[in-house]
């Protein structure tokens, strides 16, 4: 105190380390200077962010407004409404042939906090992670949040981005808890094959570990059906929700699906940080896996064949796409012909092309060099982007 009853700024006016340590999402700040040269006036082609274009379905909609007008606003219970948990069970038991307990899925306020429930129930301080790199860049945020750590397996675009069992197994120790994948993947558009996944399985059993399997874009997969880890082994952790197939992201709705032992536990952070989803929402996921999968399947045509016209595009344009995306909605292309630093130049293309895209280092070590483009927009701003980045590289690059 340098006066009484004052506090010494030095000491009062400090961050968390916490806070300090956890790194930016890149792609979020490249979104807050895309609609700052916006609202200035400025065309911005957005590329950068997997927010679909397409409407919400409609029948998901008049559900939402009918749970409103009934009154259902108030909490539910913090695992989730029992209708809904049982819809997702039905789910799996359709779409994987998977057993699921609607008694072992927690329903949360889109897959974010479904990480934390994971990875809090999951994790002391100084157990470790493994990752893929490049892999999304909330999945060792949030393992690093929790005094836990990281550990990259590199995967790599001649390969399929793909994991090296061998490697996996390397990176195995005494403190490692999990193997964290994510098919389709986000940045990369990898679909994992059947014979990964239970290989992935595998070594977890040997090992005594467990899958966190993060399946947001199951509904996205242009190569077939998606395949769960459930299908493969039951020491999973499943995500999953409604932003990406469905169309809603700004609606916040996931899912977990946990082994039972640490169902409660995950149940009690819930109850603690996030109390429960929201009610009318999670009435309208109950009506959106019951009854718009015809919406999904048109919303997956609609994006297989913006990649169809996007990864010819692009190479076109002097960017290298060696492994073709098969899933999710976005191309990782090899910009290094352009430049070897992505941040920087996905900086320059937004001021002077006018064309938002994601920096490739922001999923990782891996990433530098690569920009990832969304195609969650349409074929004409699509193409109109395109036109911008071939013009501003004939120019700069």
């Amino acid at each position: 105190m340098d006066e009484v009853g004052k506090p010494d700024d030095t000491v009062s006016a400090r961050v968390s380390k916490r806070a300090e340590a956890i790194r930016p999402f890149v792609v979020m700040d490249v979104v807050a200077r895309a609609k700052e040269l916006v609202a200035s006036g400025h065309d911005v082609v957005r590329l950068e962010i997997g927010d679909p274009d397409l409407p919400t379905p409609a029948l998901v909609m008049r559900a939402a407004e009918d749970a409103m007008e009934h009154g259902d606003t108030g909490y539910t219970q913090s695992a989730g409404l029992p209708s809904l948990r049982e819809a997702i069970s039905r789910h799996f038991a359709v779409a994987y042939e998977v057993r699921v307990d609607p008694a072992d899925i927690v329903v949360t306020q889109g897959t974010s906090p479904a990480m934390l429930l994971v990875f809090g129930a999951l994790l002391d301080p100084g157990d470790e992670v493994i990752v893929s790199d490049p892999c999304y860049p909330a999945y060792p945020n949030y393992v690093n949040f929790l005094g836990g750590v990281p550990v990259a397996s590199r995967v790599r675009a001649e390969e399929g981005f793909r994991f090296r069992p061998e490697e996996v197994r390397a990176a195995i120790t005494p403190r490692t808890r999990a193997i964290m994948i994510n098919s389709p993947c986000n940045p990369t558009g990898t679909v994992l094959p059947a014979d990964d996944l239970s290989e992935l399985a595998r070594i977890a059993e040997e090992h005594g570990l467990w899958i966190v399997s993060d399946e947001i874009y199951h509904g996205l997969d242009f190569s077939g059906r998606s395949r769960s880890i459930l299908e493969f082994t039951d020491r999973a952790f499943v995500l999953n929700g409604f932003s990406k197939a469905y169309a809603m992201t700004g609606w916040r709705l996931g899912y977990l699906i946990a082994p039972r032992l640490f169902v409660r536990s995950c149940e009690k952070i819930q109850q603690n940080f996030f109390l429960c989803a929201n009610h009318f929402v999670q009435a309208a996921g109950t009506v959106a896996l019951a009854e718009a999968q015809s919406e999904v399947a048109r919303m997956r045509r609609t994006y297989d064949e913006r990649r169809r016209y996007l990864v010819p595009a692009v190479r076109g344009i002097g960017l290298s796409v060696v492994s073709e995306p098969t899933g999710a909605f976005y191309v990782f292309a090899d910009a290094t012909a352009w430049g070897s630093d992505s941040l920087e130049l996905s900086r320059r293309i937004l001021e002077e092309a006018l064309v938002s895209l994601a920096p490739g280092v922001d999923f990782g070590p891996g990433g530098e060099g690569f920009l990832r483009i969304s195609y969650a927009t349409s074929l004409e701003r699509l193409a109109e982007g395109v036109a911008r980045l071939g013009a501003w590289a004939s120019e700069h690059a």
